[in-house]
């Protein structure tokens, strides 16, 4: 009975986007904000637009059109490729943290890494190649 479904819903599914990072940022967005339209009061359209994402959400899951679906994905990328990177980057010198010094450059904030129990040293910017004094 189970097989029956499983494949019935393969087959319906066959051809159609499925689902992909924009759409689950916008299943999280919709959560954020159909809660905040619960919690918050006179705030009942949060509830609405959280609606609205899900609708879009599952309208873009079922579409055929697969073109312009992987191209509003891809749009989706290149509007948030800095705040992931900036994020994975966080996480990398979190993870290092016992064993790098992490410093920011005066001039372009760029992040430099010193090794820790290095004493003082001078480091050079790799981008801007400004130098300064850094005690790890």
């Amino acid at each position: 009975m189970l097989q029956k479904i499983k494949y019935a819903l393969m087959r319906f599914m066959q051809g159609r986007y499925g689902a992909d990072s924009l759409g689950r940022f916008l299943v999280w967005t919709a959560l954020v904000f159909y809660i905040l339209g619960m919690f918050i009061p006179y705030a009942w359209f949060l509830s609405y637009i959280g609606l609205a994402a899900l609708i879009y959400t599952l309208f873009r899951m079922f579409s055929r059109n697969t073109a312009r679906r992987t191209a509003e994905n891809a749009w989706f990328w290149n509007k948030t490729s800095k705040l992931r990177t900036s994020f994975s980057q966080a996480r990398v010198r979190f993870k290092n943290r016992k064993e790098y010094k992490y410093f920011r450059c005066p001039k372009c904030h760029a992040w430099l890494k010193l090794k820790r129990g290095a004493g003082e040293g001078t480091l050079t910017c790799g981008k801007c190649k400004h130098a300064f004094k850094a005690k790890a």
